[in-house]
């Protein structure tokens, strides 16, 4: 099983990972009563497809991708916490087609119930994988909450014709996945002690990897639509991506890449609640067939922590893009396409 530390992080936390993320039905009420102010020409990415990072033009050769991203634990282990939420928030720039410059912790502890050395191990994980996207953290926030969290501001550089947004696919283009699904099965059965310690270390594995391909995909013209695929599960960001595109997602469910124990977690019953307030938000625009079985929902919906990039790409850039990937230790999956239609997701 997996390493038992003296304070379980997991305990403190009502959810962990991006599994904490508002519901997007939520999130959509939330955000539909914001007033919208007159954006400058020169911001390119705002708030309006709900893509994962803003980017502001700042010269003719340049532009600032700017995002941020934290949340509650989703491992026990300080340090791998901390690695997980700093690969997380960096993910936004990659999935913009930028390169990251440098990154702001924002921290907030319960110091009534968390020794110090502890928070130092949560910080030292961030500073690890922010130095292994050759970044500094170069300042931040903190305060004293209830429940620990953690994450960081990350910023990046990006010219400004290659910026992927989520809401560019063609009708025609190929999807492809970087990473494989099922963070959110494992993070729930850790939290059971269900887990094994093979599970945990493909849980770490895929979380802690750097989506950096996203910097290589910035400069193919083929490449159309990029997002990372996160809190609201596979179908959530891809629905973003039809709904972006006005255009329909056919996907393929044998295609699609699954963590080797996720699967047999899964079959048994393992999900998280997350998942099910995703259905409830979006199940209205998924399609499955009659003979799906209720895993196979959750498969789709299952929250994912630093998941992977999901791009939209013309068939002729398929293989560019996949090299792209391999180059950087990915496995990419092509597992669906782009066609017209109501926005909508169908799996088949």
């Amino acid at each position: 099983m997996v390493k038992i530390v003296n304070v379980k992080l997991t305990q403190f936390s009502h959810g962990g990972g991006c599994g904490c993320k508002i519901s997007p039905a939520v999130l959509k009420e939330i955000l539909s009563q914001t007033p919208l102010a007159a954006l400058p020409k020169e911001l390119l990415v705002g708030t309006e497809t709900s893509d994962d990072a803003a980017v502001y033009q700042i010269n003719a050769e340049q532009a600032i991708v700017a995002t941020t991203d934290f949340f509650t634990p989703i491992v026990d282990e300080p340090r791998d916490f901390g690695r997980i939420a700093a690969a997380n928030a960096l993910s936004d720039v990659y999935a913009m087609g930028g390169k990251p410059i440098f990154a702001l912790a924002v921290v907030g502890m319960p110091l009534n119930k968390l020794p110090v050395a502890v928070i130092r191990e949560i910080l030292e994980g961030g500073a690890e994988i922010c130095a292994k996207a050759g970044i500094p953290i170069a300042g931040g926030h903190s305060i004293d909450v209830a429940e620990p969290i953690y994450g960081l501001v990350a910023l990046g550089l990006v010219h400004p014709a290659r910026v992927k947004k989520n809401s560019a696919a063609r009708e025609g283009d190929l999807l492809i996945l970087g990473k494989p699904l099922g963070i959110g099965i494992l993070s729930a059965a850790l939290k059971k002690g269900l887990l094994s310690a093979e599970g945990y270390a493909q849980m770490m594995m895929t979380t802690t990897q750097l989506n950096t391909p996203g910097t290589a995909l910035s400069a193919l013209d083929g490449v159309h639509a990029v997002t990372d695929v996160t809190g609201f599960g596979l179908a959530g960001h891809l629905l973003e991506i039809c709904r972006g595109a006005a255009l329909r997602a056919e996907v393929e469910f044998a295609k699609l890449p699954l963590i080797a124990e996720a699967l047999k977690l899964l079959q048994e019953g393992i999900s998280t609640g997350a998942s099910a307030r995703n259905w409830s938000s979006y199940g209205h625009e998924v399609v499955f067939p009659e003979s799906a079985e209720e895993w196979q929902q959750k498969l789709v919906t299952d929250p994912q922590t630093s998941g992977g990039l999901l791009v939209a790409c013309a068939p002729d850039a398929a293989a560019d893009v996949i090299r792209a990937f391999a180059r950087e230790g990915f496995a990419p999956a092509l597992i669906g396409r782009m066609t017209a239609g109501t926005p909508m997701l169908k799996v088949c």
